[in-house]
């Protein structure tokens, strides 16, 4: 390569300091080398690069040419020297979010936007696994962490545990089935039950309560936002099994009522999935812990567990 880095450096101190003598002494070198080197660089390129009498320096057509490449490229590799570093000590990286949890935007955003504050230089991005498969998303590399209620033996993927939390079916508090102190699979024989648009196998309600008990609901319909599930169960569309947490305001509001899945209750545990190796890095344990505080302080129906952070 005729052109480096260096010559480019050499050339902008010495425009900035406008002698050769300062920029040796900037450079550590004796006037002499530092004049060596330029000369070097002259016979490579066939051309002057400043004139040799003028105090301070003037450069030649050929050194301005020199220059605008040094005032262009210069900058872009100090910041990507910043970023590097950043990047190996931690303090930077990547962090594509994949929810399996349709309901935990109450509490994510506000842990996002902690998070964004404390860690600028991490770039932040958000999708919600309605239509991809998130934990087959994190094997490939695709998305860094899923916030998944549904844990899979993935090779490479680790879960950390953020709470655990209680499973109710909402229904309206006028709805026949309110009186009851619980729920039982065979009530829901003959009800509409309205879910998020995943597969059966990544719903609860199916996998642990249902499908067990050989009962199949009358109908299924499904809503992507949780406040348009909630509307519909409030105006007698359907029921819906969702965390407690996510039913809190409708709850105290009374626009819905909450039974138990069964007579020893329905549980589930929110994790956070990643690839392993990847947990420990600075910018990923503090995602963590700013998701374990935000979630216990704007959640009241969930329970922390032993392993997770904060």
């Amino acid at each position: 390569m005729i052109i480096e880095r260096h010559h480019l450096h050499l050339l902008s101190l010495l425009r900035e300091t406008g002698s050769l003598e300062r920029t040796a002494q900037r450079l550590h070198l004796t006037p002499s080398a530092l004049s060596h080197r330029v000369r070097e660089l002259e016979e490579r390129l066939g051309v002057s690069l400043y004139h040799r009498r003028s105090r301070p320096v003037r450069f030649t057509q050929a050194g301005d040419r020199l220059l605008e490449l040094a005032d262009r490229f210069l900058p872009e590799i100090q910041s990507a020297e910043r970023d590097l570093a950043a990047l190996a000590s931690g303090a930077a990286g990547r962090l594509y979010i994949a929810l399996e949890c349709h309901s935990c935007f109450e509490w994510l955003i506000p842990t996002l936007d902690t998070y964004r504050r404390q860690w600028p230089e991490v770039s932040l991005d958000l999708t919600v696994g309605f239509r991809v498969e998130p934990l087959p998303a994190l094997v490939r590399g695709d998305v860094d962490l899923v916030i998944t209620s549904d844990p899979q033996d993935l090779p490479g993927i680790a879960y950390l545990p953020l709470f655990r939390y209680q499973v109710l079916l909402a229904m309206p508090r006028d709805h026949p089935l309110a009186g009851k102190p619980w729920v039982d699979p065979g009530d829901l024989a003959g009800e509409t039950l309205i879910t998020y648009p995943v597969e059966r196998h990544r719903l609860d309600i199916f996998t642990g309560f249902l499908g067990p008990a050989g009962v199949e609901p009358a109908q299924v319909r499904t809503t992507e936002l949780t406040a348009m599930l909630l509307q519909l169960v409030a105006s007698g569309r359907g029921l819906a099994a969702l965390p407690a947490w996510a039913m809190e305001d409708h709850l105290e509001k009374g626009s819905v009522t909450g039974l138990p899945l069964g007579d020893t209750g329905m549980e589930g545990t929110l994790y956070m999935a990643v690839r392993e190796g990847e947990a420990e890095r600075p910018y990923m344990t503090a995602f963590t812990r700013t998701a374990t505080i935000e979630s216990a302080r704007v959640l009241r129906h969930i329970r922390r567990l032993p392993g997770s952070g904060g």
